[in-house]
């Protein structure tokens, strides 16, 4: 009888063992804590524990609910365009492909000798007022406007021409339709006046991690100081 006993509590101690692994593992088997204030931004730890600053027990969060907020796109976000377009590296993508850093983007096209010179120097003045570290989180995009002229062998001898061939410079083209959408959603006018010409607006955007728009540069050689500023909060 005692022998039953003895085995009874031994398989109630081996079901509430499995039961708390249960209970902790979360995605593939690891738990995540986190501070609950987030004292420590984004940084979590694979068991509980204390949190460094605020001395607060660690709070266990399922890591599949943040990949969920991850994929999240709103109603306000790029990605939610699906219109095709073809990179100076003749690769075929969506925005959404730029989804995960900050973007700086502008359209202007590359046969262009008033203001889209003066806008392409705004766009590498930005650049340098970045700290390098940063700039592996971040995308400069150049959008043509004039997609039957800028084929994808023109935008690379324009990257290459302009040493804006680095990996975090991008230059996109689309379709007539795709280019229209696109411009309407950043609110950017542009008009075809001859066979080689556009007027268009100056303005330089910058959109979150998401796809989101949270500021407008409109002008030529205006100070960008704000613009640096924005997209600073964005990349730390």
């Amino acid at each position: 009888m005692r022998n039953i006993q003895y085995i009874l509590i031994f398989i109630g101690i081996l079901l509430l063992q499995f039961s708390c692994r249960d209970g902790a593992a979360k995605n593939n088997g690891v738990a995540i804590f986190e501070c609950p204030m987030h004292c420590e931004g984004d940084i979590t730890y694979n068991e509980p524990g204390n949190c460094k600053i605020c001395k607060m027990d660690l709070m266990e969060v399922a890591k599949s609910v943040r990949k969920v907020e991850a994929d999240y796109i709103s109603e306000e976000s790029i990605f939610n365009l699906t219109t095709k377009w073809v990179t100076e590296e003749n690769r075929t993508i969506e925005l959404k492909d730029l989804k995960g850093k900050t973007l700086v983007m502008v359209m202007i096209y590359t046969t262009c000798k008033a203001a889209c010179p003066r806008l392409v120097a705004d766009m590498r003045n930005i650049e340098k007022q970045l700290p390098q570290e940063n700039r592996k989180n971040m995308h400069f995009v150049l959008v043509s406007i004039d997609p039957e002229t800028d084929t994808p062998e023109h935008l690379k001898a324009f990257a290459l021409e302009n040493q804006m061939d680095e990996e975090h410079w991008t230059f996109l083209q689309g379709t007539k339709d795709g280019v229209r959408e696109f411009a309407n959603v950043l609110a950017m006018k542009y008009k075809q006046i001859s066979p080689i010409d556009f007027s268009h607006s100056n303005i330089i955007s910058v959109l979150n991690a998401k796809g989101e728009l949270i500021h407008q540069q409109e002008g030529l050689g205006v100070d960008n100081k704000e613009t640096i500023l924005k997209i600073k909060e964005l990349i730390r």
